[in-house]
């Protein structure tokens, strides 16, 4: 079987938690659930760095506006873990070239971070942060399932993934004007900080 279906899924996973993918396949590989799995995933330094990340964005993604900030610091993590999950994937089953399988892993990686980051930022308008904790625990088992589902019934999986991104995408268009918002709110704290630095109290006449 084509291992295309599950270097999308986990390219999709990876954007929106690169960490839970990396910790997710390498359990199934080490217990035996999957031969699919790569032995570079199954390494317990891997394992051990990967858990603690997963650990450490686990509290960061609930926090309003710490979320965001996490999820700036992620722009670049998630397409490349992306990228290096789908190509070792594709070379240990021998059956999608390496340079292929890491640009569909990475670029998927890219477009649902993407999707994640806005509406993030759109949550982070609301003033309660039940939101943040309520849509990250949604994302977290969203991970969980469909890569677990991929191992299983990768085609099935692949398909829910990318139903999941075209909805998402449908989502952050009506979502554009709350997250317009968030970014004028933004910038207007970091021009009252830098006010707040120079002792400017009031606009300038």
């Amino acid at each position: 079987m084509s291992v295309l279906p599950l270097v999308f899924t986990s390219g999709w996973a990876s954007g929106i938690n690169a960490y839970a993918v990396v910790l997710l396949l390498g359990v199934f590989g080490v217990t035996g659930l999957s031969d699919e799995v790569p032995a570079a995933l199954q390494r317990t330094d891997v394992l051990v760095v990967a858990g603690v990340l997963f650990l450490c964005e686990t509290v960061a993604d609930k926090i309003p506006y710490v979320d965001t900030a996490w999820d700036a610091l992620q722009t670049a993590v998630r397409p490349i873990t992306g990228a290096v999950v789908a190509a070792l994937l594709a070379g240990e089953s021998g059956s999608l070239p390496e340079i292929a399988a890491g640009a569909i892993g990475g670029s998927t990686a890219l477009v649902s971070h993407l999707v994640k980051a806005g509406t993030r930022m759109a949550v982070n308008t609301s003033p309660e942060p039940f939101s943040n904790i309520v849509v990250s625990i949604a994302e977290d088992l969203g991970v969980a399932g469909i890569v677990t589902f991929a191992i299983f019934h990768p085609l099935a999986a692949a398909a829910v993934a990318a139903a999941l991104l075209l909805l998402g995408l449908v989502i952050m268009i009506f979502l554009a004007s709350r997250i317009r918002r968030f970014l004028r709110r933004r910038a207007q704290r970091r021009e009252e900080k830098r006010l707040a630095r120079t002792g400017v109290h009031g606009p300038l006449v």
